[in-house]
């Protein structure tokens, strides 16, 4: 029996997921949760074998979720189904540790069959992104997506700052310096522009 925990904050998804796999003799849904927090406690309570989630989420994202999975070395598989079609979401996601990335377009039976490749030790990638994924590498480094997030969610430098424990001046540092490898005009546009890529 492969048991699977789902995580996913449409409740409508939510419940078709679940429904779906239920139809699976070999497949077992043993819980599902709306956001991530709420998903890392039921891996630690549940123990399923793989972890089906979005990336998307309130609390911590599904990519969030997979990295604290990894550190804390539970034997959990992880799978990420989305509607982000984008290679820089899917290089984070194996950079991340997943084992599984489908889009939520796919056809239903996909999911199973990805499920069970998964539990067997493989992967299943979407072959068209996983493509594309190498075209085009991710000039970031993890502080500068952190500061241009912040930044396009509409933060100034000194919140920014503060809440990264940083100095003014490197936060304005790590902003310049993600506006000049994105060829950007200014901080909005960059955000705007690494999000279309996926690399945020």
């Amino acid at each position: 029996m492969i048991r699977v925990l789902l995580a996913e904050d449409q409740a409508m998804v939510r419940g078709a997921l679940s429904a779906l796999l239920n139809l699976e003799s070999d497949i077992e849904v043993l819980g599902s949760v709306a956001d991530g927090e709420s998903a890392w406690r039921e891996v630690q309570r549940l123990k399923p074998d793989v972890l089906v989630t979005d990336i998307e989420m309130p609390g911590i994202t599904g990519l969030e979720l997979v990295q604290r999975i990894q550190r804390h070395a539970l034997p959990v598989k992880s799978i990420i189904v989305t509607t982000f079609a984008r290679p820089g979401f899917l290089r984070r996601a194996l950079d991340a540790g997943v084992s599984g990335y489908l889009l939520k377009d796919a056809p239903a039976e996909h999911l199973a069959e990805a499920l069970r490749m998964v539990h067997r030790g493989g992967r299943s990638i979407d072959p068209q992104l996983a493509l594309e994924a190498w075209s085009e590498a991710d000039p970031l480094n993890d502080r500068e997506r952190q500061v241009l997030r912040l930044a396009g969610e509409g933060q100034s430098a000194s919140d920014i700052a503060t809440k990264l424990n940083l100095s003014h001046g490197t936060v304005r540092n790590y902003l310049s310096e993600a506006i000049g490898k994105l060829g950007a005009a200014n901080r909005i546009e960059a955000y705007r522009l690494a999000r279309q890529k996926g690399w945020l």
